[in-house]
C-alpha cells in the first residue's frame, strides 16, 4: 500500500516530530503507535550482521547474535567483481530480513589515504572509481531484498586519530575527484536508502552541520532522496545539523536534543517545514521496509559457503617462484604460525561479527593432506618466544615445504586508533627470516587489513595476501594454496616498500586539530606512478596459476565529443594450462596538458573467466567523466580538447595495449583577463592568440631577441629562444617596462582581449 506520509506528519505533534529525528536507543528508531508508525531497528555491518539486543554498544564490546562474517572490504575490493559484491549484498539482505533489520550500516567507501588508518580494513580502495563500483554493487544487492543501506562515512574521514573533532583540510578539486567521487557514483547508481555523515570537520565545519555537503552536493547535485543519519555521537549542534540536512541523530540523546529542536521551532530559530521534511524522509524509508517486508532466510551454513567463495575470489597471490600450487601428496608440509589455527579474519570495533563458526587453514587442510603444525609466535605481545621459535624452525627443517601464516594481531589495527607504523610484529618478521634460512621452500600467507612492510619478501618463494577474509578464510587459503581454486584477486591498493614512500607521510594524521591533504589528487598509485617510484606491489597487481595475453584493442571512434560514450573492446586469451579469471583494467591518460593530473587513472574494469586456450572479447565503456577533471573555475567536470591514451592493463604498472583518441570539449572554461595574465596564456587561447601575436615581434625587439645588430656576446647572453620564453612568461603589466605602454593603454588592451576571449570580436 502507498502511505500518505505528508498526511501522517501533519497529524504529529511538534514533540513527536522532533522525537523521530533521534534514536530511541542505540539501534532503534522511535514509534508513534497512535499513527501506525512502527519501531524499526538498524544494525552495524557492512560485511555481516552485528545485531545487538541487551547492553547495546557501538564498538563491539558487548556480544551480538551469532552471525556470518563475510570478507571485509579491504579483501572484497580485490575481487574487482561487481556481480560477486551484488551476490554477497543479497545474502546480507536476506539475513537482515530474517532478523527484522531495516537498515544495515554500510558499505564504507572512505579512501585509503594512508596505510596507517585504523579502519582501512572496512574501506575498499585508494581509488575512488573502484570503491564506488564495489559499493554500488553491494548496495544494489542488499536493497534488492528491501533492506536499506547506509553508505559511510560522508566525507573525508580518512583517519581515526581525533576523528570526532579534527578538521580535514582539502581543496575543492581534490575533494571532488578523490574523496567525494567514491560516494558520488555509488549514491547515483546504487541509490542507498540512507547516508551516514562522518565525525570530522571538513575545512573547519562539522560534516554533521555542513549544508554544502549534506544538501547542495548530496541532494541538489546527486539527487539523493533518502535520509541522512549521523555517525554514532557525531552531532555537534543539533538544530544547525537539521537545517544543514541531517535528519536522524544516532544514538538517542535521552530527549535532550529533541527538546532543542522543539525550542528552536517555538522561538522561530527553526522553520517547522524543515522539521516536517526531515520526518517525511525518515518515514519514507521506515515504511518502505515495514510495508515491503519479505520472508527472511538466514541459512548460516550456506552463507558460510558463500563467504568461502568470496574469499577465494578476493585473495591476491603476490609472489610465486614455482612453489604454488602445493602438491597434495608426496611432500611433507609444515603449517607454521598461530593464524593457521586461529586466523585473524576481521577487524576490531563496530563491524566485529560474532561468527557462528570459523574455518581455519588447519581445519580445511585435513580434507586434502596431512601437515605438521607449530605455533611459532604469540599474538598477545610482540616478543619472541624462544621455545616457540625453535619448535617452528625445527618443523620447517624437517619438512619439504613451510607455509607460514602471519600478519597483524587485533591490537595492531582497529577502529578507534591508527597504526603508528607499517611493520608486522618483530617476532613474526624474525620467525619468517629464521625459517627462510633453513627452508628454501617457504610460503607466507598474510592476514592484515592494510599493507605491511615485507623485509623478508626476497627470502621466500611465495606470498599469498589473504587480507581479512571472513570466517571461512582458512578454507579459501587451502583451496588456493593447493590449486583447488586459481587465485584471481588483484590489489585494490598499492603496497609500498616503506611507510615514508606514501604521499601522505608528512601530513598524516595532522596536529590533532587539523590534517592537511597536501598531496592533493596524488593519492595511491596516482602518486607512485606519476613519480615513477618503485613499489613492493602496484595497484591492480595479482598473479594467477595461468597466464593471459591481451590483443586487438579497439575503440568505437578515434575522435569523440566529450558528450559521447566511447566503446572499448579487446581480446583476452588464456595462454596457460588451467582455467582462471583475469581482471582487465582500463586506464585513461590525459595528454592535453590542460591541468596537472596523474599520469593515468582507472576508469573501468572487467573480470573474465577463461578455460585453457580460450579467447574472449571483453567490452567496456568510457564517458565524459572518464576523461574529465574537476575544474574549480567553473565548479564542474571538464574534459579539455586534445588527445587521451586508452590503456588496457594487467595492473597500474603493467600496460599491455594502448590507443589514442581525440576528445573535443563542448564546454569551455571562461577566460578572465587581467594585468597578470601571461602572454603564454593568451597564445594558448585561439581567440586571443591573433590579437597578441601581432605584438610579439615588437615585444621581442624590446627584449633583445630579434635585432641582428646585437653584439655576439649579448646574443649569447640573451638568445632568441630565451627571449621567447621570457616573453611567454611575461604578464601584461610587464608591457609598461618592455613596450613603454601606459597603464591606461594596457587596460584598453585587456578590454580588447577580453572581448576576443568572450567571442565578441
Amino acid at each position: 500500500m502507498k502511505r500518505d506520509v505528508k498526511a501522517i506528519v501533519k497529524q504529529m505533534t511538534l514533540e513527536e516530530k522532533a522525537g523521530m529525528c533521534s534514536g530511541k536507543d542505540f539501534w532503534h528508531l522511535k514509534s508513534v503507535e497512535r499513527l501506525g508508525i512502527p519501531e524499526v531497528m538498524v544494525s552495524d555491518g557492512p560485511h555481516g550482521l552485528r545485531k545487538q539486543a541487551e547492553e547495546a554498544d557501538h564498538l563491539g564490546i558487548n556480544e551480538s547474535i551469532k552471525a556470518v562474517c563475510f570478507p571485509t572490504a579491504c579483501a572484497t575490493a580485490c575481487s574487482f567483481d561487481r556481480d560477486l559484491l551484488f551476490e554477497m549484498g543479497q545474502r546480507i539482505g536476506d539475513e537482515c530480513q530474517a532478523e527484522n533489520l531495516s537498515v544495515i550500516l554500510g558499505p564504507a567507501v572512505n579512501i585509503k589515504r594512508s596505510p596507517l588508518c585504523g579502519r582501512n580494513f572496512e574501506y575498499f580502495s585508494e581509488d575512488p572509481y573502484l570503491a564506488s563500483q564495489m559499493a554500488a554493487a553491494h548496495i544494489k544487492g542488499v536493497q534488492s531484498k528491501n533492506v536499506g543501506t547506509s553508505i559511510k562515512h560522508f566525507a573525508a574521514n580518512n583517519q581515526e586519530h581525533r576523528r570526532m573533532s579534527s578538521s580535514s583540510e582539502v581543496d575543492e578539486r581534490t575533494l571532488r575527484e578523490i574523496y567525494l567521487s567514491a560516494f558520488e557514483t555509488a549514491i547515483k547508481e546504487g541509490k542507498p536508502d540512507t547516508v551516514m555523515c562522518s565525525y570530522n570537520k571538513i575545512n573547519g565545519e562539522f560534516a554533521s552541520e555542513n549544508h554544502w555537503l549534506l544538501t547542495e552536493v548530496l541532494r541538489d547535485e546527486w539527487g539523493f532522496d533518502g535520509y541522512v543519519m549521523s555517525d554514532w555521537g557525531a552531532v555537534n549542534d543539533r538544530v544547525k545539523g537539521l537545517k544543514a540536512g541531517l535528519e536522524l541523530e544516532m544514538p538517542g540523546s535521552g530527549g535532550h536534543t529533541d527538546q532543542e529542536i522543539v525550542n528552536a521551532v517555538k522561538n522561530g530559530e527553526l522553520e517547522e517545514s524543515v522539521l516536517d521534511t526531515a520526518v517525511e524522509r525518515i518515514l519514507n524509508i521506515v515504511f518502505k521496509f515495514t510495508d515491503g517486508r519479505q520472508e527472511g532466510k538466514f541459512d548460516k551454513e550456506d552463507d558460510h559457503k558463500l563467504a568461502a567463495k568470496v574469499a577465494e575470489e578476493s585473495m591476491v597471490l603476490l609472489k610465486n617462484e614455482g612453489i604454488l600450487p602445493l602438491p597434495k601428496e608426496g611432500k611433507k608440509i609444515a603449517f607454521i604460525g598461530k593464524f593457521a589455527k586461529n586466523p585473524r579474519f576481521q577487524g576490531g570495533g563496530s563491524s566485529h561479527i560474532n561468527s557462528f563458526k570459523i574455518t581455519s587453514a588447519l581445519d580445511a587442510v585435513k580434507d586434502i593432506t596431512e601437515v605438521t603444525y607449530a605455533q611459532g609466535y604469540d599474538i598477545h605481545e610482540d616478543k619472541t618466544d624462544e621455545a616457540l621459535l625453535a619448535e617452528a624452525v625445527q618443523a620447517a627443517k624437517e619438512a619439504d615445504i613451510a607455509v607460514i601464516f602471519a600478519g597483524l594481531p587485533d591490537l595492531f589495527e582497529s577502529e578507534g586508533y591508527d597504526r603508528t607504523h607499517m611493520r608486522m610484529p618483530n617476532c613474526q618478521n624474525e620467525l619468517i627470516s629464521k625459517i627462510a634460512e633453513v627452508q628454501e621452500n617457504t610460503v607466507v600467507v598474510l592476514h592484515n587489513g592494510s599493507p605491511v612492510e615485507m623485509p623478508w619478501a626476497d627470502q621466500v618463494k611465495g606470498i599469498l595476501e589473504a587480507y581479512l577474509c571472513g570466517q571461512a578464510a582458512g578454507q579459501a587459503e587451502v583451496n588456493l594454496l593447493f590449486g583447488i581454486a586459481n587465485p584471481c584477486g588483484k590489489l585494490a591498493e598499492t603496497i609500498p616498500y616503506k611507510l615514508s614512500d606514501n604521499p601522505s607521510y608528512l601530513n598524516f594524521p595532522g596536529d590533532g586539530q587539523t590534517v592537511e591533504y597536501k598531496e592533493g589528487v596524488f593519492v595511491g598509485y596516482r602518486y607512485y606512478d606519476t613519480k615513477e617510484m618503485p613499489v613492493r606491489y602496484p595497484f591492480g597487481y595479482g598473479l594467477s596459476y595461468t597466464t593471459f595475453a591481451y590483443s586487438d584493442l579497439q575503440v568505437s571512434s578515434q575522435e569523440i565529443k566529450d558528450t559521447d560514450t566511447l566503446k572499448v573492446s579487446l581480446k583476452v586469451k588464456n595462454t596457460g594450462n588451467c582455467a582462471g579469471k583475469e581482471i582487465v583494467q582500463l586506464y585513461v591518460a590525459d595528454k592535453t596538458g590542460a591541468a596537472i593530473r596523474p599520469v593515468k587513472e582507472l576508469k573501468n574494469f572487467v573480470k573474465v573467466f577463461l578455460n585453457p586456450g580460450e579467447e574472449k572479447t571483453v567490452e567496456m565503456e568510457l564517458d565524459k567523466r572518464s576523461f574529465a577533471w574537476y575544474c574549480t573555475a567553473i565548479h564542474d567536470w571538464y574534459a579539455a580538447t586534445g588527445d587521451y591514451e586508452i590503456l588496457a592493463a594487467a595492473s597500474s604498472k603493467d600496460i599491455r595495449l594502448r590507443k589514442t583518441v581525440h576528445v573535443t570539449a563542448t564546454a569551455e572554461i571562461p577566460m578572465k583577463i587581467h594585468m597578470n595574465t601571461t602572454v603564454s596564456e593568451l597564445l594558448e587561447n585561439p581567440r586571443t592568440r591573433e590579437v597578441i601575436q601581432g605584438m610579439t615581434g615588437s615585444l621581442l625587439e624590446h627584449m633583445g631577441g630579434t635585432s641582428e645588430e646585437k653584439a655576439d656576446a649579448a646574443s649569447e647572453a640573451i638568445s632568441p629562444e630565451m627571449s621567447l620564453k621570457m616573453l611567454e612568461n611575461s604578464p601584461l603589466r610587464s608591457f609598461r617596462s618592455f613596450m613603454g605602454m601606459t597603464t591606461e593603454e594596457i587596460q584598453e588592451l585587456i578590454v580588447k582581449l577580453q572581448k576576443a576571449a568572450d567571442g565578441e570580436e
